[in-house]
C-alpha cells in the first residue's frame, strides 16, 4: 500500500506492507535512521516522535495509520544548520553516553518543553517515565532538561 505523511515538513509517498511499523518505515523506508529499534513493544522510549504534536512510540504506530499526517522525528527538531536547543543541553551536559536512547529522550524533552516551560523534577520525570537509558544514571538527563528550559 501507498503511504504520505509529513516528515518533519517534507510530504513524502512510500509503498509499505499493511503491517508495518512507522518505525520501520522511518528507519528503511525514508533513511531517516535518529529513531532507534530497540523493544518493539512500546516499553522504552526510543522510537519516540511527534505524530501530529503528540508524543507517540512510533514502533506502536502503523504506517499507515500515518497516512495524511505530520511526522516530526529527532532528525526535524533542529534547523538544518544548527542543533536544537534540546539536543545541544544533552550534548553539553553529558546527557549522552552510548546515544541509543538519546533520540527519544529529546523528542520527549522537547515536547515536555512546549507544553511546561519550566518544568518541576518530578514533572520531567513523569514526562520522561516511558523512555529507559541503561548508561547515564538519570541525573545528567534531568540536568540536561533543565538547562534546555532555561534557553
Amino acid at each position: 500500500m501507498r503511504v504520505a505523511v509529513t516528515v518533519n515538513g517534507e510530504r513524502l509517498e512510500t509503498d509499505v506492507w499493511a503491517g508495518e511499523s512507522l518505525l520501520t518505515t522511518l528507519r528503511d523506508g525514508l533513511g531517516l535512521p535518529g529513531s532507534k529499534n530497540a523493544c518493539e513493544q512500546g516499553e522504552c522510549g526510543s522510537c519516540s516522535v511527534l505524530l501530529d504534536g503528540e508524543l507517540v512510540c512510533s514502533c506502536l504506530v502503523l504506517a499507515a495509520q500515518a497516512d495524511g499526517h505530520e511526522v516530526v522525528t529527532v532528525e526535524g527538531l533542529g534547523a538544518s544548520d544548527r542543533l536544537h536547543s534540546v539536543q545541544e543541553a544533552f550534548a553539553e551536559t553529558g546527557a549522552v553516553q552510548c546515544g541509543f536512547c538519546t533520540p527519544g529522550f529529546v523528542v520527549a524533552t522537547a515536547d515536555l518543553l512546549h507544553r511546561v516551560p519550566n518544568p518541576t523534577d518530578d514533572e520531567i520525570r513523569e514526562a520522561l517515565s516511558g523512555n529507559l537509558c541503561r548508561c547515564t544514571g538519570y541525573q545528567k538527563i534531568l540536568d540536561a532538561v533543565h538547562v534546555a528550559a532555561g534557553r
